[in-house]
């Protein structure tokens, strides 16, 4: 839908947690977007000779309705006559919000939200300003051995950073085959995955049945009996759940089925239906929070005594877990959601890796399971 943009609509729209564009309706093509951190730009946006093009117009805090319609006429008038767009267009941050807006679409909710902090917090402060096409191999590799200290920062703003330069590309801001990221190595990151002994399983299960209840403590259990990921069992639905299995519609690798052992059905079946989360907010309409599970965690992992262990170190740990049981790589690979081996893994039977399922978590349960009395 479109509306006919005033400075006191503009000044009164609010942010979502997904950026939004209103169009106006009264110049075709010219528009506002919000983005999730409230902060706006006009833009304008058009197709010509099959391509589509999207440019920014400006700040609302710097020039009004008015002044950015008649900055938009100007803008598309030129797109659709072929001229080369202007050094306003061309400066990094506006190429980085056209690259953004265009694998909105392909990125995951949660891989927007995260590259949109490494834009913000690492890339911006380095090239804002900048003409894009005049960014070269040195300043990259200047920027990326200013982040020396925070080599994990670095390495995930990285293919950010070259994503924005191959939109420039593409668009015919840089020469073809530019892509000042090329060639840069990547810090080496030393193997954080931590593996459990039998006794420190022993130590968590009894610091999990020694802490406060709350909801934080059944889903460390399902992480553990399952070897999810976290956000795959923080935002689980009822109706995800059923016939002994949980319906992942949002995983890393796509939409798939966990079957789920004994001992992870006795977790879910224990908790009540308030909600259409299994793990609701108790603040909002929603799951609970990353942040929310991750405080948790931390409490619970010094009352064990793993300070150095990750709730995603859990997901190795029923990985280990499976292997030394004796399931294959493949098999381990399909029960975690892996992405690689899935031409494979389509041709084990669904009733196969129920009992398989059921395997890997009997280790895994037996520590964490309460103590019968």
């Amino acid at each position: 839908s479109r509306v006919r943009l005033t400075d006191a609509k503009v000044r009164d729209l609010r942010s979502k947690k997904a950026t939004r564009n209103v169009r106006d309706a009264v110049l075709a093509g010219f528009g506002v977007r919000i983005l999730p951190s409230g902060r706006k730009r006009y833009f304008v946006h058009s197709q010509h000779e099959g391509r589509r093009t999207w440019r920014i117009v400006g700040d609302p805090a710097a020039m009004t309705v008015a002044e950015a319609r008649e900055k938009a006429r100007g803008m598309l008038a030129s797109i659709l006559a072929g001229r080369p767009a202007s050094d306003e267009e061309t400066l990094f941050e506006a190429v980085a919000e056209t690259a953004f807006r265009r694998h909105g679409g392909s990125w995951k909710e949660s891989t927007l939200s995260v590259n949109r902090h490494y834009l913000r917090r690492q890339i911006l402060p380095w090239f804002r300003g900048r003409q894009v096409a005049e960014i070269t191999s040195q300043d990259v590799r200047d920027w990326f051995a200013s982040m020396h200290a925070t080599p994990v920062s670095a390495d995930r703003s990285m293919p950010v950073l070259s994503a924005i330069m191959q939109v420039a590309e593409a668009d015919g801001l840089r020469p073809e085959g530019s892509n000042p990221c090329r060639g840069i190595r990547r810090y080496r990151r030393r193997n954080r995955d931590r593996f459990l002994s039998a006794a420190e399983f022993g130590r968590l299960g009894k610091a999990l049945r020694g802490t406060k209840p709350s909801l934080a403590v059944p889903i460390i259990r399902l992480l553990a009996l399952t070897g999810c990921r976290s956000s795959e069992i923080r935002t689980l639905r009822w109706t995800d759940f059923r016939d002994g299995h949980v319906f992942l519609r949002d995983s890393k690798t796509g939409p798939r089925t966990v079957w789920l052992s004994s001992a992870a059905r006795e977790v879910l079946d224990s908790l009540p239906r308030t909600s259409p989360w299994i793990f609701p907010s108790g603040r909002k309409d929603g799951p609970v929070t990353g942040t929310m599970l991750g405080r948790a965690w931390s409490r619970i992992r010094i009352e064990a005594g793993l300070k150095d262990v990750r709730l995603h170190d859990l997901r190795h740990a029923y990985a280990s877990l499976a292997v030394t049981g004796g399931e294959t790589v493949l098999t381990v690979g399909r029960l975690l959601g892996h992405g690689d081996p899935q031409t494979t893994l389509k041709y084990v039977h669904d009733s196969e890796a129920e009992a398989e399922a059921e395997r890997a978590a009997v280790a895994m349960g037996a520590v964490l399971a309460e103590r019968r009395t």
